[in-house]
């Protein structure tokens, strides 16, 4: 599970102290982070599920996931993107499991049929337990979003269900995500990938630095605490990637396997949105207590203990959290949170990021 992001596209919200996946954001009762443990718990034992983090996030995963074990835990010492997060997880469980099948999947994605989301698991470790190479989910697109990734589906390889990959688009214009969705040759990339670890760690070798080199070679007479503290030394050396560019894209053997499971990354509030409404008209209110009339196509979050009274207003986000009130036309979203954070971290301080 993937669990270092510091979800800067959900601010003010998610917070670089408290970010999304460590947030009930639905009030369910239980945060991002621990549905996607409970989902992988109902498929695995809870010492087979690893969590890669970064090390100011230590203290929370213990506070949300005290049965996973310390060791299963990656504290990574520096911000990188995913590429190094999936190479560090490759060798430490390669020294438990050498002929391990695993599964990479963000940490703060929604799932809805839990029952089909598991079948496809299992097809997914089928698939790879007898192939070199890297397996990616994809969902069929419902709506042309433009923050998601897309993949072009090639030449089938197995039963209708598993396609090599053609082409890769990340976050086309939503015109070009329209024709993609209209042409049905691309899916959804969830970011949800499968490969055998013997492969991976053979690719990771020819892609990347090999920052784990000694660890590889040594890793029987490596105890736990020496490996963290090569990798607090080491860690850095990695390229700031992530698995789709730094890996998926540049390998070989890639494929596709369609999934239907009811599937959203909610990273943004315009696609967090999309997902849930259900016509562009429809106000979307995510545990909040509101009161809203002639008013159409908004996102609002606010705190508990709080009520937003809204009226005329259209197309926009309310998101507002501890210190901060967002209010801002929802189609410009991803950009201006970018541009906020920077100018309120430079005027205000780092207490409003």
């Amino acid at each position: 599970m993937l669990a270092g992001g510091m979800g800067r596209r959900l601010w003010p919200v998610s917070r670089e102290r408290l970010p999304k996946q460590f947030i009930d954001f639905f009030g369910v009762g239980r945060t991002q982070l621990q549905q996607t443990f409970d989902r992988f718990a109902r498929l695995l034992p809870a010492n087979h599920i690893f969590v890669s983090t970064n090390e100011d996030y230590a203290a929370l995963i213990r506070e949300q996931l005290p049965e996973l074990p310390e060791q299963n835990v990656l504290l990574e010492p520096i911000f990188r993107n995913t590429a190094p997060s999936v190479a560090w997880a490759c060798y430490r469980i390669s020294h438990l499991c050498a002929d391990a099948r695993i599964i990479v999947t963000p940490s703060d994605h929604a799932v809805v049929n839990e029952d089909a989301f598991a079948e496809d698991v299992e097809r997914g470790f089928d698939f790879v337990s007898g192939r070199d190479g890297m397996l990616t989910l994809g969902v069929k697109p419902t709506r042309p979003e433009p923050g998601y990734g897309y993949v072009q589906l090639g030449e089938e390889v197995q039963h209708g269900e598993v396609f090599r990959i053609k082409s890769f688009t990340e976050k086309p214009e939503r015109e070009f995500a329209r024709l993609f969705m209209e042409s049905g040759e691309f899916y959804w990339n969830t970011g949800i990938f499968f490969f055998n670890v013997t492969y991976m760690i053979k690719s990771l070798k020819e892609l990347l630095p090999d920052v784990m080199r000694r660890i590889d070679y040594e890793g029987a007479d490596v105890s736990w605490e020496e490996e963290l503290e090569y990798v607090r030394k080491n860690f850095p050396r990695y390229p700031n990637l992530s698995i789709d560019h730094g890996i998926l894209e540049r390998l070989q053997d890639v494929y596709v396997m369609r999934g239907d499971f009811g599937w959203a990354d909610l990273g943004t509030w315009h696609s967090a949105f999309e997902a849930i409404s259900t016509s562009a008209d429809d106000n979307v209110v995510i545990d909040s207590e509101v009161m809203i009339e002639e008013s159409k196509g908004n996102i609002i979050k606010i705190p508990h203990d709080h009520l937003a009274v809204i009226n005329g207003l259209e197309g926009y986000i309310v998101a507002e959290q501890g210190n901060v009130l967002f209010i801002c036309k929802k189609e410009d979203s991803s950009a201006l949170v970018r541009k906020y954070i920077n100018e309120v971290k430079l005027k205000y301080g780092e207490g409003f990021v």
